[in-house]
């Protein structure tokens, strides 16, 4: 038996039963079916399950989800627009290299989302320390921390991404 919990995902208010055992990560995944959120680690190590919840960054593999009751939850599939418009952010990752197999991708995203939403003009060491919760295997972080000063010094413009659309929609 869950309980019922009301919270804004990605902008949108929600009303969901939320089993006091789950994740913030399964609820996520498991029950809203939201697969941008990925599982590393599982307890709190590699940061790929980052979301923001109330502004905060935080590691969702650790969140209980009853705890986002009249929260506010945003994802990485909060961050591009309904017509395709990826976020700066994204357009930076994907510009600068940021992106490599792309699991870590989401969790770095949304720290960053985090920290350049309180400091828009980060350091490179603020930069650093807000993703000192996020490993990533391929990059060696170097194209990651480019891709987010690129942000925190006003470079990017957006992009829509076309293969995203749906063929029978536009036709």
């Amino acid at each position: 038996m869950g309980k019922m919990i009301s919270f804004a995902l990605n902008g949108n208010k929600m009303a969901v039963e939320v089993k006091d055992h789950w994740t913030l990560l399964h609820l996520l995944r498991e029950e809203l079916g939201l697969l941008g959120t990925k599982e590393g680690c599982g307890s709190g190590e590699c940061g790929a399950c980052t979301v923001i919840v109330d502004g905060m960054a935080v590691n969702s593999c650790l969140f209980p989800g009853l705890e986002i009751a009249e929260k506010d939850v945003v994802t990485i599939e909060g961050l591009t627009s309904p017509d395709g418009t990826l976020h700066p952010l994204q357009k930076s990752f994907v510009e600068n290299g940021g992106i490599q197999c792309g699991y870590c991708t989401p969790g770095m995203i949304m720290s960053a989302k985090a920290l350049l939403d309180e400091s828009p003009n980060a350091t490179e060491e603020e930069i650093k320390h807000s993703l000192a919760g996020n490993i990533c295997r391929c990059t060696g972080y170097v194209q990651i921390i480019d891709s987010i000063k690129s942000i925190s010094e006003g470079g990017v413009e957006e992009v829509h991404v076309v293969a995203w659309k749906n063929k029978e929609k536009d036709e």
